[in-house]
C-alpha cells in the first residue's frame, strides 16, 4: 500500500514521483481491498490514518499494471464493465499498490495540544511528527459524513465557536488557534476538550456532537467532498444533513458486492479472449455473417474461439437477457443470473466430459436420494468444482437502519472505466432443494402465514425509513420459503462446523427462494486450506446429509436463550427476526446473504403452542 508522496514542488502540470517510488507502509490482503479496505475506505498505518484512493487514471490513483485480470462474462454484462482485475498484491520490487491519501487531514499533538491540518506542523519528510515537540501526530478521532457517500473533516472551528456571532462561527477569522486536549476524568466524549486561543469562545467538549441534528442545528450541510478522488475532482455542493462519527465506526464505509457461479458455458474460459469485444458481438449477434467478418477482423482471421461456440455463447446471453439490451432493469438481469445458475445446479453437468479447464463440476451424488424424501429434501448435488467471483461495485455510508433515506451508492471512479476490483473464489459445496409438493402444503398453513407476515411488516418499515420517499421503496422479499431457506441454511453451517471440522465463516449460503425456485448452496467461501479440499462435498451424500439435518433441526429445537428466544415477539434489526439470536442460528457476516436477518428457527422445529408450524416438525416426532 502507497500513501502519497511527501509535500514537493512539482516541475510541471503532470510531474509526479513514478509508482516505484513512492513509500510503501503496510500490507492489507487481496480480499480486504475490496471487503475491508476497499476504495473510499479509512485504514490505519501505524499511528496514521489514510482514505483508500479510487480508480481513476491520474495521479494517486491505483496501480495495477501487474494485477491479473478475470473474467466473468455474467457478472460483467450485470456491472456494465468489460472484466475485473484482482487488486494489487505489491511486494518491494512491484510496481504495483493501493494508493492512499493522508485523512483526516486534522491533527493534534499530544504535548502542545495543537488542533490544525497536518501540513502545518511541518512535520519533517516521511514523518507525522509536530516539528516544535518531536512527538508523534495523532489524526482526528472524528469524521463527519452524507447518506449520499460524502466524507468530510469534523468543523472543529464552528463547533467551538458555536456560541458566539455566526460570521465569525462560519468564516474562522477571529486569530486564534485551535487546542485540543484530554482532561483524563473519564474515557467519554465529556473529557475530549476544545479550545481556540481567541478568547472569544469557551472551552467545549465534545459530548453532544454525534447527536442527530448536532451539526444541523450549527446551520452545516453537507458540501460534497470526496477526498477518495483527490484535489483535482471538485466537490459538488450535496446540500444533505451531515453526521458525526468515529473515524474507525463501521459506519463510515459499507461496500457494495455482486457475484456469480460460473457455469458452463462461460465457465471453461474459452470465452475471456473476447471479453473486450462482446458489446461489438451483441450488435451483430443475428447475423452470423456480420460476427464472422467481426472477428475476421478483430483477430486477423486467427479467433481462438470457433464460430459455432461465439454463435452458442451469444445465445447463452439472450436467455438471460430475453427483453432485449435497453429493456431489462439491473432486478431483472440480477434475478435472470440467479434463475440460470438455480437450473445449472439442478441439471448438473456430470454427462459431459471435463476438460482440465472447466471450472463448474455438479453431480449427483451414488448415494439413493430417496432417504431425504421424508424430511421434505429433494435434488441433492455435489458441487465438486466451483468458482465464485465477487466485484466491488460500489460502497454507501451510514447505511444502518436508523437512517432516514436509502443510502446511495458511490461509484469507484469519477468517471466510468472498463473494469472493477474482485475476488475469485474456488472451492465446493451442496446443493439442496425443498420438495415443492411439501413446501405448497406448508406455505398454506395460517400459523405459517402470520409469522411471516410479521417479519415482512417489520421490515418493510425499516426500508420505508431507510428511503424516506414512497416512491423508491422496494417490496421485502420476506416469504415464507425464503425464511425457511435462509434459517436452514444457517442451521446447516453450524452443523458442519461443529461435526464436518469447518470454522463457520468458511462456508457462505447462497439462497435460491422466489416463486420458481427452493433451492440452497451451501460452499466453502475461501480458497486457503479450508477451501476445495472435498470435505464439504462428502456431506452431500444422501445418507450423511439426512443425519446432517436431522441432528442440525434438533440442534435448533433448543436455545440456550430459551424460552425467551422462541417466544420472542421480534429480535433483530427493527424486529426482521423472530426465534433468532447469536446462540443458536446467526452466523459470522461473512457467511451470510441478508446481514442476519429475515431468521426464525420456529419455522423448522415450531413452537411449543404452535408445534407444527415448523416444517420439520415430523422430524422431531419420531
Amino acid at each position: 500500500m502507497t500513501p502519497p508522496p511527501a509535500r514537493r514542488r512539482r516541475t510541471g502540470a503532470k510531474g509526479s514521483t513514478p509508482a516505484h517510488n513512492l513509500p510503501r507502509r503496510g500490507t492489507v490482503r487481496r480480499a480486504q481491498a475490496i471487503t475491508t479496505y476497499g476504495i473510499g475506505s479509512l485504514i490505519a498505518v501505524d499511528q496514521e490514518s489514510f482514505v483508500v484512493s479510487g480508480l481513476d487514471e491520474a495521479e494517486q490513483s491505483w496501480s495495477v499494471h501487474e494485477s491479473p485480470r478475470i473474467h466473468e462474462r455474467r457478472l460483467a454484462r450485470l456491472l456494465d464493465v468489460n472484466y475485473f482485475r484482482l487488486p494489487p498484491a505489491s511486494d518491494d520490487n512491484s510496481r504495483d499498490g493501493l494508493r492512499v491519501r493522508r485523512f483526516p487531514l486534522m491533527h493534534s499533538c499530544p504535548e502542545c495540544t495543537e488542533l490544525q491540518r497536518h501540513r502545518d506542523f511541518n512535520p519533517p519528510a516521511g514523518r507525522s511528527v509536530c516539528s516544535t515537540c518531536e512527538v508523534d501526530l495523532v489524526p482526528s478521532r472524528f469524521v463527519i459524513a452524507c447518506e449520499a457517500g460524502h466524507l468530510g473533516e469534523f468543523p472543529y472551528w464552528q463547533w467551538v465557536h458555536r456560541s458566539t456571532d455566526r460570521g465569525a462561527s462560519t468564516t474562522g477569522q477571529c486569530g486564534g488557534k485551535l487546542k485540543l486536549r484530554t482532561s483524563g476524568r473519564t474515557s467519554s466524549l465529556r473529557s475530549i476538550l476544545v479550545s481556540c486561543t481567541c478568547g472569544q469562545a469557551p472551552e467545549v467538549s465534545m459530548e453532544g456532537s454525534f447527536r442527530r441534528n448536532a451539526l444541523k442545528d450549527l446551520g452545516l450541510t453537507c458540501r460534497g467532498p470526496r477526498p477518495w478522488l483527490g484535489t483535482s475532482v471538485p466537490a459538488q455542493e450535496c446540500g444533505l444533513p451531515v453526521r458525526t462519527l468515529q473515524r474507525g465506526s463501521s459506519a463510515v464505509w459499507q461496500p457494495v458486492l455482486k457475484s456469480a457461479l460460473s457455469i458452463p458455458p462461460w465457465s471453461d474460459g474459452r470465452a475471456d479472449p473476447l471479453a473486450e469485444h462482446w458489446d461489438a458481438l451483441r450488435k451483430r449477434e443475428d447475423d452470423r455473417k456480420r460476427v464472422e467478418d467481426y472477428l475476421d477482423g478483430a483477430f486477423a482471421g486467427r479467433c481462438p474461439v470457433p464460430l459455432d461456440e461465439v454463435m452458442a455463447l451469444l445465445a447463452a446471453e439472450r436467455e438471460e437477457d430475453p427483453d432485449g439490451e435497453g429493456g431489462p432493469t439491473f432486478d431483472h438481469r440480477y434475478h435472470a443470473l440467479r434463475n440460470k445458475e438455480y437450473e445449472r445446479l439442478r441439471s448438473g453437468n456430470d454427462e459431459s466430459e471435463h476438460s482440465h479447464k472447466e471450472q463448474f463440476v455438479c453431480e449427483t451424488p451414488l448415494g439413493d436420494p430417496s432417504v431425504l424424501g421424508p424430511l421434505g429434501v429433494t435434488g441433492p448435488m455435489l458441487v465438486k468444482k466451483l468458482r465464485e467471483v465477487r466485484a466491488l461495485k460500489a460502497f454507501t455510508r451510514l447505511a444502518d437502519p436508523d437512517s432516514t433515506t436509502e443510502s446511495k451508492e458511490m461509484p469507484l471512479s469519477n468517471s466510468p472505466l472498463p473494469w472493477l476490483p474482485a475476488m475469485e473464489v474456488r472451492g465446493e459445496g451442496v446443493f439442496l432443494r425443498l420438495d415443492e409438493d411439501c413446501l405448497g402444503t406448508w406455505e398454506k398453513a395460517t400459523a405459517v402465514a402470520a409469522r411471516i407476515e410479521r417479519m415482512r411488516s417489520a421490515h418493510q418499515r425499516v426500508l420505508e425509513q431507510r428511503a424516506g420517499d414512497p416512491n423508491r421503496v422496494v417490496p421485502s422479499p420476506a416469504t415464507p420459503r425464503m425464511v425457511l431457506l435462509h434459517t436452514l441454511a444457517h442451521v446447516l453451517i453450524n452443523e458442519w462446523s461443529l461435526n464436518a471440522g469447518y470454522p463457520a465463516a468458511s462456508l457462505r449460503e447462497r439462497l435460491y427462494a422466489t416463486d420458481d425456485m427452493a433451492g440452497v448452496l451451501i460452499y466453502t467461501a475461501t480458497s486457503d486450506s479450508a477451501g476445495s479440499l472435498g470435505g464439504l462435498v462428502a456431506q452431500g451424500e444422501p445418507d450423511l446429509l439426512d443425519r446432517a439435518i436431522r441432528s442440525a433441526v434438533h440442534r435448533a429445537e433448543w436455545c440456550s436463550s430459551d424460552p425467551l428466544c422462541v417466544e420472542s415477539e421480534a429480535s433483530g434489526t427493527g424486529g426482521t427476526n423472530l426465534a433468532a439470536c447469536h446462540a443458536c442460528v446467526m452466523l459470522p457476516e461473512t457467511s451470510c446473504e441478508h446481514n442476519n436477518i429475515l431468521l426464525d428457527r420456529a419455522l423448522l422445529v415450531g413452537t411449543p403452542e404452535e408445534p407444527h408450524v415448523g416444517f420439520f416438525a415430523n422430524v422431531l416426532e419420531e
